[in-house]
C-alpha cells in the first residue's frame, strides 16, 4: 500500500484544502504515515505566502521532505505555488506542482482535530497595500449553501460537535452567487443541523460585522461567542496607506456595539507591525487602541515586502528591523496585559467547554476551549475528548484557565 505523508502551512483554509486532498488520496489506496520516524513514499506540502518568513518555512519543509527520503515523490501545492511555480520548479526533488484551489471536493472528516474547518468562500477582492493573498487566491467567491449544509451534515454524523465557518474574506460569503446569499443565512441553515453543537466564526473583516450578524450572535443558542476581527493598526495615517477600508474610530465604535449587545464576547485581532512610514506615534496610537479594545489574543506580524503589491512598488520609508522587533515586544507585552485583564473578568464563572485532547502541559489534565475561546484545563480520569463539560473557572495559569472540579457532562 502506497504511504503518504502531509504537511500544511499557514491558515484554516490551507488547513481545509489539506483535508481535501488527504481524503482524496486516502479514497485513491494511499495510507497516511502519520509516525515521524518512517519515510513515506510520497509527500505532499501546502505552501503558504503570506510572509517573507512563511515563504521561507514552505521552502524549507519542501527541503526537508526531500531530505527524509530523496526517493520520494514531492508534490507541491497552495498560495506559495500561485506566485513562485518558476522558482519551485527548479528545486530538484520536486516531483510535481499543482496549482488547483480544492473546493469544491468536500471533507467529510478533519485530522486530528475535534473542531472541523469548513470552507464557505475563497478569494479577496480587498487589495490591502500589503497583502499578496489576492494575487495567489484570486477574487472572491462562494460556496453554493446547498454544498455547505451537505458538507456539514456529513461531519456532525462523523461526530464533529463544532464547526468554524472559514474563508480568506469570511464576510463576503454570497455576494457572487445567483440568488445573493449571505454569512448570516448561512449561519441560520447551519443551526438547524442536529449533533451541530456550536458554529464558530474564523475571521472577519470590520467591514463585514453588519447589524444583522451582531443581532445572530446576542441571539444565537450555537453561534460562538467569539469573533476574530483584524485591526493590523490603530492609526488612521498608517491604515488609509495601508488602504485598509475603516478607521481607528469606526473599529472602536464596532467593538464598543458588540461588546453592549453580546455579554462575555471575546475578540481577537492581527496587527501588522513596521508597515512603511510608522512613526512612533502611530504605533502609540496602535497600542492604545489595543488597550481600550481588550482582545484575548493579538496575532502580530512584522511587515514584509511582498512583490506584486501596492506597497513594495509605491511606498518608500521601511523601518529597520531592530525597531521592529522593539515594537512587536512592547505590543506582545500589552497584549498579554490585556488578555489576563479578560479571563479575570471570569473568575467564578461557569462555562460549557468543549475539550479536545489531553493536555501536554499538565499531566491528568484535558485542555479543551470555551464558546468565547478561553482555553481551559480540568483535571478528570476519565476521558473528555470531544465532550461538552460546564467548568467553573477558578484560576488562570499561563494563557489557560482552571477548574480542579470536573464539571457535569451533558452532551
Amino acid at each position: 500500500m502506497p504511504t503518504i505523508k502531509f504537511l500544511t502551512l499557514g491558515c484554516k483554509v490551507n488547513q481545509y484544502d489539506t483535508q481535501s486532498i488527504r481524503e482524496r488520496f486516502l479514497e485513491h489506496g494511499f495510507k497516511e504515515e502519520l509516525r515521524a520516524s518512517r519515510k513515506a513514499g510520497t509527500y505532499l506540502i501546502n505552501t503558504c505566502t503570506v510572509t517573507a518568513n512563511a515563504d521561507h518555512k514552505s521552502r524549507l519543509a519542501i527541503r526537508r521532505c526531500i531530505n527524509e527520503n530523496p526517493k520520494a515523490k514531492i508534490i507541491v501545492t497552495g498560495c506559495l505555488v500561485k506566485n513562485e511555480s518558476r522558482q519551485l520548479a527548479k528545486i530538484k526533488g520536486i516531483s510535481l506542482i499543482v496549482e488547483k484551489s480544492f473546493f469544491a471536493e468536500g471533507i467529510s472528516n478533519f485530522q486530528s482535530h475535534t473542531r472541523a474547518f469548513l470552507k464557505i468562500q475563497d478569494g479577496c477582492d480587498n487589495s490591502c497595500a500589503y497583502c499578496k493573498v489576492p494575487l495567489a487566491r484570486g477574487r472572491s467567491r462562494s460556496r453554493p449553501l446547498a454544498e455547505i449544509i451537505k458538507e456539514a451534515r456529513r461531519l456532525a454524523k462523523n461526530g464533529f460537535k463544532e464547526i468554524v465557518l472559514t474563508g480568506i474574506c469570511l464576510g463576503a460569503y454570497g455576494r457572487d452567487l445567483k440568488p445573493k446569499r449571505g454569512l448570516v443565512e448561512a449561519i441560520a441553515a447551519l443551526e438547524k443541523i442536529g449533533g451541530i453543537l456550536r458554529i464558530r466564526l474564523s475571521s472577519i473583516e470590520a467591514g463585514d460585522v453588519s447589524e444583522a450578524l451582531i443581532n445572530k450572535i446576542a441571539a444565537s443558542k450555537k453561534l460562538c461567542r467569539h469573533l476574530h476581527i483584524p485591526m493590523q493598526s490603530g492609526d488612521d495615517e498608517i491604515l488609509k496607506k495601508m488602504r485598509r477600508r475603516y478607521t481607528r474610530g469606526y473599529y472602536l465604535k464596532l467593538i464598543k456595539k458588540l461588546k453592549q449587545k453580546i455579554p462575555g464576547l471575546s475578540l481577537t485581532t492581527d496587527c501588522l507591525v513596521g508597515f512603511p512610514g510608522e512613526a512612533e506615534r502611530h504605533f502609540g496610537n496602535t497600542l492604545k487602541l489595543i488597550k481600550r479594545v481588550t482582545p484575548l489574543k493579538v496575532h502580530i506580524f512584522p511587515y514584509s515586502r511582498r512583490a506584486g503589491t501596492f506597497a513594495a512598488a509605491n511606498l518608500c520609508g521601511e523601518i529597520s528591523p531592530l525597531i521592529i522587533k522593539k515594537r512587536i515586544n512592547r505590543l506582545k507585552s500589552c497584549a498579554e496585559l490585556c488578555a489576563k485583564d479578560y479571563k479575570k473578568s471570569f473568575l467564578g464563572a461557569r462555562l460549557p467547554v468543549l475539550f479536545e485532547g489531553e493536555s501536554k502541559e499538565i499531566k491528568g489534565h484535558w485542555e479543551g476551549y470555551s464558546d468565547n475561546y478561553i482555553r481551559v484545563w480540568l483535571k478528570s480520569r476519565r476521558s473528555l475528548k470531544n465532550k461538552l463539560v460546564f467548568v467553573r473557572l477558578k484560576g488562570i495559569s499561563g494563557d489557560c484557565m482552571l477548574d480542579k472540579i470536573p464539571g457535569r457532562c451533558y452532551k
